[in-house]
């Protein structure tokens, strides 16, 4: 692998890796949740309770992953 970390397999790293993209996806949608940015696809409005979706989804996916890592590292 092009990063060696001796404390950290490459399942871990990548698990992390993931969980960290999740949460920034999650950050994304928080911001548009706090700030009311209108998207739209076309002609239609992507509803805020979409972002809510997406999270809670990407919340829960990054918390799970980073869990799963440490649970694996020990």
């Amino acid at each position: 692998m092009w990063l060696n970390f001796n404390h950290m397999n490459e399942k871990n790293f990548w698990l992390r890796f993931a969980g960290t993209i999740f949460g920034i996806v999650g950050i994304i949608h928080l911001l548009r949740i706090v700030t009311g940015i209108q998207v739209l696809i076309g002609n239609w409005s992507l509803p805020i309770w979409f972002n809510w979706m997406g999270l809670l989804g990407a919340s829960f996916l990054c918390i799970w992953l980073w869990r799963l890592s440490v649970k694996i590292e020990k």
